[in-house]
This record gives structure tokens, sequence and C-alpha cells, in this order.
């Protein structure tokens, strides 16, 4: 949790405008909602998944 907070610590608003900057050069401006979209989808099969092993392991 220690390492997390310094990790977190060392990034400021200037980082995360270059990454945002970088992000827009690489993909475009209209491939990043497509890019966020597949992002989401994920996050919620993965969500989904570990319900359904709690789901297992309780019964």
């Amino acid at each position: 949790m220690n390492a997390l907070f310094i990790f977190l610590g060392m990034v400021g608003p200037w980082q995360i405008a270059v990454v945002v900057v970088l992000v827009l050069l690489l993909f475009g401006g209209k491939k990043i909602p497509e890019l966020m979209r597949g992002l989401g989808s994920g996050i919620k099969e993965f969500k989904d998944a570990t319900k359904e092993d709690e789901k297992k392991t309780e019964e």
C-alpha cells in the first residue's frame, strides 16, 4: 500500500498532460472513444468473472 502511495504521489499534472497528449498523437481523437469502450467492457467482464468465482466458492 505504501509503495502505491509513493508511486501515485510522483504523478503530477504535467505528467498526466504529457500522457494525454501522447495518447492523442498515437491514436487520434476518433479512436479514443472506441478504445475506452473496449476498456470498459473488459473491466465489466472482469468484474462479472470475479462475482461468478465468489458465488462458486460460497456454494
